[in-house]
């Protein structure tokens, strides 16, 4: 099964030389999430967060002592932080960055990277780097065997894979929130969510535009389960790290984005479990749908997580019940100490690939001429707040509050 990087560049509207131009006012996101409010309740402090990803470059100005290279198990710590092709550092930096130097300020600038180097298709270095860099199912499992919280995966392959979903239970059964992006098929090619993003225990996030409407790219079907920022900021053009490019566009952006605001909510509440924590992010998500009919396309909503911060008496619900149980086809994050794939499997017998796929400048309605009709909705536009002050994000006409069918083991 070959693996591809989620598209973080599919467009460049200018570049910005690294260090010398301030890039925090381009990540639109910030204000409308209030982050600076957010930041006076937690950063991510005490939070660890496993970046599989293309490597991390630990040297940009952003994530200078961000990156927690020794803590990548052996196994997988092949150079970790040599990024080959600048989407993991960007991730990243949305994730952790501490915007030093006018470089990309991370939505949990107080968390840690413990940065994780996979091949993909594309990448372009030696047949003796490639047999050495572990591929993304290794990966999965020696994330599991750190103590990071929280698993960014911001790639996918059409899938599914057992091996795959093996080490996503074992990863899960250890209690790891693990968070994938669904893709940038948008409706071209059906509903067509990539996977890790669609193996069940993950958490599949979607992308909206600075206009806060669901992303055209942005893949579309039964394994959405939270929409976040993730078109229309700067990232890294490539791995010479001389400048950032603007209008960045992918899933993989919502993804790194989604981890920081599980790292916030996680460092504010640190004997949370990854079910409360994943229960806060669905409970406070915006919608204007019923929490037990998600849409396709936005999932259980776009993530909020000051609304979990500005209340110290947030009750996340039990410890022991997994919000996504029913998606997930059984309740593995429930059993404590549980077993389940304990041993490794082997590795997918395909090499895992990069390949970016083109994203969408637009901002336009995610329903597209597919849409199918919601049971409930006649208006032409829904609307999900992000934040207190009236910020919204459109994701489309009625059919966005479709039921989905449910995920199967």
């Amino acid at each position: 099964m070959a693996a591809v990087v989620g598209a973080l560049a599919a467009a460049t509207v200018g570049l910005a030389p690294n260090a010398a131009a301030d890039e925090q006012p381009k990540q639109w996101y910030l204000g409308p999430m209030q982050a600076e409010k957010m930041w006076k309740v937690s950063t991510g402090k005490g939070v660890k967060v496993a970046v599989i990803d293309t490597g991390v470059n630990a040297n940009t100005s952003s994530l200078k002592g961000q990156v927690l290279a020794d803590e990548a198990p052996k196994s997988v710590a092949y150079r970790a932080t040599d990024d080959y092709d600048g989407h993991g550092t960007t991730m990243a930096e949305l994730i952790a960055g501490t915007g030093a130097a006018g470089g990309l300020k991370g939505l949990a600038p107080g968390a840690k990277i413990i940065p994780i180097r996979v091949k993909f298709d594309g990448m372009k270095r030696s047949a003796e780097e490639k047999k050495k860099t572990p591929d993304p199912t290794s990966a999965i499992r020696a994330a599991a065997d750190t103590d990071a919280k929280i698993i960014s995966m911001s790639f996918g392959s059409p899938g599914p894979d057992s091996d795959e979903q093996a080490a996503i239970d074992y990863a899960a059964s250890k209690g790891k929130l693990l968070i994938a992006a669904v893709g940038n098929d948008g409706r071209k090619s059906g509903d067509t969510i990539g996977y890790p993003a669609a193996d069940s225990y993950v958490v599949g996030v979607a992308a909206v535009d600075k206009s806060l409407t669901v992303s055209k790219f942005s893949s579309a079907g039964n394994y959405v389960d939270l929409s976040a920022p993730g078109q229309g900021f700067p990232g890294w053009c490539d791995a010479t790290f001389r400048s950032y490019c603007d209008n960045m566009n992918g899933t993989s952006s919502a993804t790194a984005i989604a981890s920081g605001a599980a790292a916030l909510i996680w460092s504010a509440h640190p004997d949370w479990t990854v079910n409360q924590v994943t229960r806060a992010l669905i409970d406070t998500a915006g919608r204007t749908w019923p929490k037990n009919n998600p849409s396709k396309y936005a999932g259980y909503g776009l993530i909020r997580p000051r609304l979990v911060l500005a209340n110290p008496n947030y009750n996340p619900g039990p410890a022991h019940v997994d919000p996504l149980a029913k998606d997930n086809g059984g309740d593995l994050l429930a059993k404590s100490g549980s077993s389940v794939a304990a041993s490794p499997s082997s590795a997918s017998a395909s090499n895992p690939s990069q390949a970016p796929e083109k994203g969408s400048t637009g901002g336009t309605s995610a329903a597209g001429s597919s849409a199918e009709s919601s049971s409930g909705g006649s208006s032409n536009t829904t609307w999900i707040a992000l934040g207190a002050l009236g910020a919204v994000v459109v994701v489309g006409g009625g059919a966005l509050a479709i039921a989905r069918a449910r995920r199967a083991r």
